[in-house]
């Protein structure tokens, strides 16, 4: 439950239109609701602006599809990260209404209009290969009410693909840049805009790219000052601290 649903729900019971009780029924799982399994934080958003997540790795699909179902129940949109189509079947069957992006291996219920974002966040990957981590995170920006933009396989190996897409990059407020191999789209992308860009490593590459730590760690030795790094295809983390700057 976030601020413009417990705003909603106070001005219904001042206007007589909702009783005191069955606002405190809304109420009642606050700060959050013990599933024996799981806690689900349904306060999360209230302090954070962001709902709570599901991380769908290493969970059953019943587990997803129960969390998935109460955080429905609830009144918030939802998003699970990491699911596999399986994973999907079971919330479908627990929540009809769930969207799955197969690509981004996400998936979302929209019941709410988040705060609409103040500019558009861009999403670009170097690589084909790269577009699961580059989906995820352009799935969850948009969940989170921003504009997105997404700009894929623009890798330095044919750099003339990425500078044809100049007017794309120098009208994002922020932008998310997904590369695996050596990692070095997002230093290029940082040296031609002037907003902040938030570099994201993929595990995409032969044997000595070690699953993304020559990706990670040509990031964190960037020369462009406006480059931040999240850790290894976390499309997710990306996308929410692009949602934060763009909503500044």
């Amino acid at each position: 439950m976030d601020r413009s649903q417990i705003e909603a729900l106070l001005n219904d019971v001042s206007a007589g239109s909702t009783s005191v009780a069955a606002a405190l029924e809304r109420l009642r799982n606050l700060p959050f609701e013990d599933l024996g399994f799981a806690k689900v934080d349904h306060h999360r958003a209230l302090r954070t602006g962001m709902p709570e997540v599901i991380f769908s790795e290493s969970k059953t699909p019943a587990q997803v599809a129960t969390i998935f179902a109460r955080m429905a129940k609830a009144g918030g949109n939802v998003l699970a990260t990491r699911a596999s189509r399986e994973v999907y079947e079971a919330v479908h069957g627990a929540e009809p209404r769930a969207e799955f992006h197969e690509m981004a291996r996400a998936i979302t219920l929209m019941q709410t209009e988040a705060p609409a974002g103040k500019g558009t966040v861009g999403v670009v990957c170097a690589g084909t290969s790269d577009l699961p981590v580059a989906e995820e995170a352009a799935v969850t920006a948009r969940l989170m009410g921003n504009t997105v933009e997404l700009v894929a396989d623009v890798g330095v190996a044919g750099i003339h693909r990425l500078l044809a897409q100049q007017m794309t990059l120098h009208s994002a407020r922020v932008l998310i840049v997904c590369a695996g191999m050596e990692g070095a789209l997002p230093t290029v992308v940082g040296g031609l805009v002037n907003a902040p860009v938030i570099a994201v490593p993929t595990s995409v590459g032969y044997g000595a790219s070690l699953g993304g730590v020559a990706a990670l760690l040509g990031m964190l030795n960037t020369c462009s000052p406006n480059v931040s790094v999240v850790n290894i295809d976390n499309g997710f983390g990306a996308a929410c601290i692009a949602s934060l700057i763009n909503h500044l």
